[in-house]
């Protein structure tokens, strides 16, 4: 009835109406992906790691659900889509969907087994709904293809997606080997680098040691496994068609249409917004994939000039189907009873894997095909481009070649797979200056402050004369000393000093600032255990309180000073402060952890190490003024510091010693950057003989205290543990844990 049809025509009209913001929603997740794509390769310009690690633009199900929604078009059965750039959007976002598959190769080695099984399926599914949906409409509008625009150009762009889903699983597979394989050689190959006894360790020798296990860690790197393999590479050649194949057919239209003008769905004037960000998201997210298709031309050029042959080139390694292989012969992961229902289940199962095994082989074999095809038609030009970048590497050389000659090779510690080619010398120079771009960056962050506070140190003798033997103790155990407890502590009793210059104050204030980054490093690698967490955390709570509001446990330290007191009533306040604090704490005290002073709360052990150094310093002041006073504390923060910092060497080493996968890369980072801080330190303190005969056993301040004891064989009249004492002193903190649990 045609009031009916009114009806039905006003409700498909009130239904259409915000179909262009939905529209303005597609176009924002696509340049979300965009944008992520255009980050990670800035990242990869940047960090100059062609190869292009996936950080920002990962397979997880953020990107996921951006990119299902990008996909509205082509999944849209309803909408009329028949003008120029409404086909165009369409196909724009089937090569979207293909660039993103391509980049999202690398991020499956951020994944362990689960993750990457689940987003990995998820992606499948993705893809395959969107193949189905466009092929249901070409075949509902088979009798119109004669009439429909870019039909082939959408067809090609539905093949490319669908074999890169296909290169994706086939290079997760390979990754669930492979990383097995990387950690069981990098761990051997860790092994010999620490067999490597290396003695006094100078900054150059330091710097060697961090460039091999930077290679080591690079190349172990599963991101930059998966980008040199032939799965990645023909995802990348894929990547570049889909790309091309858009571009003409933009231009194509251009040419015969004003696509401007030529968008009569519902979408409206969304439908070009759309276009334009899925294209700029093609063209950025192609720069990836194509650079490491052409690393593996490149690589493969040179595996046929060292004198491997193309037939080696068609040899399918044992880690791609490796993983298929374990599952085909390990037994089922469900339990039957009937045997004969076990035996047809684990037969099928085979059946399957082997099949499997069969089409891996098929899709490696065809990936390295692609490969050599590319290196054919691509010779001319890659020659040329080669020869060029030849001339200009050689006159770089020519310029640093004797800056190099001092260094050893380092080929020994590239991480490769089973029959993979040596990386080209461009890519281990690439690595290999990197991690002089990150010293430089440490070297212009060094601690100018610090220096001048080291330097007034002659001798360690700050580390045993900070506290006092002669003092009693509050409690019948000893509460022993991280490294920064006792310099915060002395920094604030020194701060609190009248008759001191502001500038002098400032200027300690400064350095003990510095100091105490590098110290709170120490003390946590130092600390392996964590049982000095409560002490290191005391002495960061001092701190905070010192520099930021110059104030000791709510004390302020420049109100003595103000009120016209001396240096030793305030050490008196300090101290009876102190231990007024323990002393209230152990009489309310009624848990048995609290027996154990490192179970003791921070503000407790701060206010124990204010007591002992205070008293200590009031029994040494004799009759100094309040600037030599001063002047001898910063003495001692220098000795403690010094003393300190003489175990950078065996920390920077311990940061490169990282094992786990995800930690590697970025310790050594942090390795390297915490060397070029600390330069001038290393070489400072290199000048000095420490006193003890065994430093390599010396690593905190109680085992210098108790070494310097043993070696000089006399009292001091200051207080050390001997071995004896930490031994009892163990085992009693042993038998409350016990208690306790």
């Amino acid at each position: 009835m045609p009031g009916e049809d009114v009806v039905a025509a006003d409700v498909e009209k009130q239904l259409a109406a915000p179909m262009p913001w939905i529209g303005m929603y597609v176009a924002a997740a696509s340049l979300i992906c965009t944008s992520a794509m255009a980050a990670d390769t800035f990242h990869g310009f940047r960090s100059k790691k062609h190869w292009f690690p996936s950080k920002y633009f990962t397979l997880n199900a953020t990107t996921l659900t951006l990119l299902a929604v990008s996909m509205k078009l082509p999944l849209d059965l309803t909408t009329r889509m028949y003008a120029a750039t409404d086909r165009l959007a369409k196909v724009s976002s089937l090569a979207l969907m293909s660039t993103a598959i391509a980049n999202f190769m690398t991020s499956l080695g951020t994944m362990d087994d689960r993750e990457m099984l689940m987003n990995v399926t998820a992606l499948a599914i993705l893809v395959v709904t969107v193949i189905v949906n466009v092929c249901v409409q070409i075949i509902q509008m088979r009798q119109f293809l004669n009439g429909r625009k870019m039909v082939v150009e959408e067809i090609i762009a539905v093949v490319v997606m669908l074999v890169s889903l296909v290169m994706m699983a086939s290079s997760a597979v390979m990754v669930l080997a492979t990383k097995r394989y990387l950690k069981t050689k990098y761990h051997e190959m860790l092994q010999t680098a620490s067999d490597e006894q290396i003695e006094n360790l100078t900054f150059d020798k330091l710097r060697l040691m961090i460039q091999k296990y930077w290679v080591m860690a690079e190349t172990s790197n599963p991101q930059f496994v998966i980008a040199r393999s032939v799965t990645c590479a023909t995802s990348g050649i894929l990547s570049l068609i889909v790309a091309l194949v858009l571009l003409q057919v933009e231009i194509r239209m251009v040419m015969e249409y004003d696509i401007l003008h030529q968008s009569i769905s519902n979408y409206a004037w969304s439908t070009k917004l759309i276009l334009f960000t899925q294209t700029i998201g093609v063209i950025v997210g192609t720069i990836a994939p194509a650079s490491r298709w052409f690393i593996a031309i490149n690589n493969f050029r040179s595996r046929n000039e060292s004198g491997n042959s193309i037939r080696s080139a068609f040899t399918v390694e044992r880690y791609w189907t490796q993983k298929m292989v374990d599952w085909r012969q390990g037994s089922l992961s469900f339990r039957i009873r009937h045997l004969k229902s076990r035996k047809f289940l684990h037969d099928l199962r085979g059946l399957f894997l082997k099949l499997c095994i069969y089409f891996q082989r098929a899709i490696v074999l065809s990936s390295k095909l692609v490969l050599i095809v590319s290196v054919c038609v691509t010779a001319p030009a890659i020659a040329c481009l080669n020869y060029v970048r030849s001339v200009t590497r050689q006159k770089r050389i020519s310029h640093s070649v004797s800056s190099r000659d001092h260094e050893v090779d380092i080929r020994g510690y590239v991480m490769l797979l089973e029959g993979e080619v040596e990386l080209p010398k461009e890519t281990l120079e690439s690595i290999c200056k990197e991690v002089d771009e990150v010293i430089r960056k440490g070297k212009k962050q060094k601690s100018k402050n610090l220096l001048k506070l080291l330097e007034k140190s002659r001798s360690f003798n700050g580390v045993m004369e900070f506290d006092s033997h002669k003092i009693p103790g509050l409690n019948s155990r000893d509460l022993p000393y991280c490294w920064s407890l006792p310099v915060a502590t002395l920094t604030s009793i020194a701060l609190a000093f009248p008759n001191v210059r502001k500038h002098k104050s400032k200027l300690l204030l400064n350095s003990v600032a510095e100091g105490l980054r590098l110290m709170k490093l120490i003390d946590k690698a130092l600390d392996k255990k964590g049982r000095l967490a409560n002490v290191r955390t005391a002495a960061d709570v001092v701190w905070v309180g010192v520099e930021l509001y110059h104030k000791w446990q709510d004390k302020d330290l420049r109100e003595s000073s103000l009120k016209g007191k001396n240096a030793e009533e305030i050490l008196q306040q300090l101290r009876d402060k102190a231990e007024k604090t323990v002393v209230e704490f152990r009489r309310d005290a009624r848990d048995c952890l609290m027996r154990n002073p490192l179970n003791w709360p921070t503000k407790v052990i701060a206010a124990n190490s204010m007591y002992r150094i205070s008293t200590t310093v009031l029994l040494t002041r004799s009759d100094k003024t309040d600037d030599e006073l001063f002047e001898q504390l910063s003495v001692t923060i220098a000795d403690i510091l010094a003393a300190c910092l003489t175990n950078l060497g065996h920390v920077i080493t311990m940061k490169c010693h990282r094992n786990t996968i995800e930690e590697r890369e970025k310790s050594v980072r942090k390795a390297a950057l915490l060397l070029g801080k600390t330069e001038e330190i290393i070489a400072l303190l290199q000048q000095r003989e420490l006193p003890v005969s065994a430093p390599d056993q010396a690593a905190s301040i109680e085992e210098w205290r108790t070494l310097i004891n043993q070696e000089n064989n006399i009292d001091h009249g200051f207080s050390s543990k001997t071995n004896i004492e930490i031994g009892v002193t163990e085992s009693r903190e042993e038998h409350v844990d016990v208690k306790a649990e």
